[in-house]
């Protein structure tokens, strides 16, 4: 269904199906997929892996509540009256309520009519008062340090009593390892400890590799 630029801000677009499916064939570029959002509980589409990389750090974004692939087409006339349309990538919506709209592209892939597009979203999101953003490559540190807590995502490893151990072992920055030797087993604890670091429950410094001697503190107030 249609509506007016107007109306948008009031559809909840982080809870609606794609408008558009992720196809996959023989001999394509690009690698479609879906990942299972710890913040939605289900999963969010994606056509490349630099979109899974956008979807996963929107997916770990504390602020972060909502959240949808393709959700929806923006429909508008060129000068000469062509029609053209355009599906973002994703929307996520905030805490407070405001959205962010993106679109994923490396830099040196924007072509002039990607550019009539992106400028396009632009000036919706601007008239809507959301936040949009055109990503190209993140950082490659932050990435893997960020699918690395990723695979500690699921709620199946908030396990009690190791959580409130580690909370009161990290009440102090100390070293990734050390704590977690103090906390018990590391086989069961490090996977407990990377959950409450993809929580932001626990925090570690994620410019730089994580690595055992990395020092973990707890959250910031």
């Amino acid at each position: 269904m249609r509506r007016p630029l107007a109306d948008a801000w009031a559809v909840q677009f982080e809870s609606v199906m794609p408008v558009r499916g992720f196809h996959s064939y023989k001999g394509q570029r690009h690698l479609p997929g879906l990942w299972w959002s710890s913040t939605v509980g289900g999963h969010i589409g994606y056509e490349s892996w630099l979109e899974r990389d956008h979807v996963m750090l929107l997916d770990f974004d504390p602020a972060v509540t909502g959240l949808s692939s393709q959700p929806f087409w923006l429909f508008w006339a060129a000068e000469n009256g062509t029609g053209i349309s355009h599906a973002p990538d994703y929307f996520a919506r905030r805490q407070d309520g405001s959205a962010i709209v993106v679109d994923c592209r490396p830099a040196d892939r924007r072509k002039p009519r990607d550019w009539v597009k992106f400028e396009a979203t632009q000036r919706a999101c601007d008239l809507l008062g959301w936040e949009f953003r055109l990503v190209g490559m993140p950082d490659p540190i932050r990435v893997g340090n960020v699918r690395w807590l990723a695979g500690y995502r699921h709620p199946r490893h908030h396990v009690e009593p190791i959580v409130s151990t580690l909370r009161n072992v990290f009440s102090e920055p100390r070293p990734l390892v050390d704590g977690a030797n103090l906390a018990g087993d590391p086989i069961a604890v490090l996977p407990v400890l990377f959950h409450l670091l993809w929580r932001h429950e626990l925090v570690v410094d994620l410019s730089v590799p994580l690595h055992a001697t990395s020092f973990v503190w707890p959250e910031e107030q």
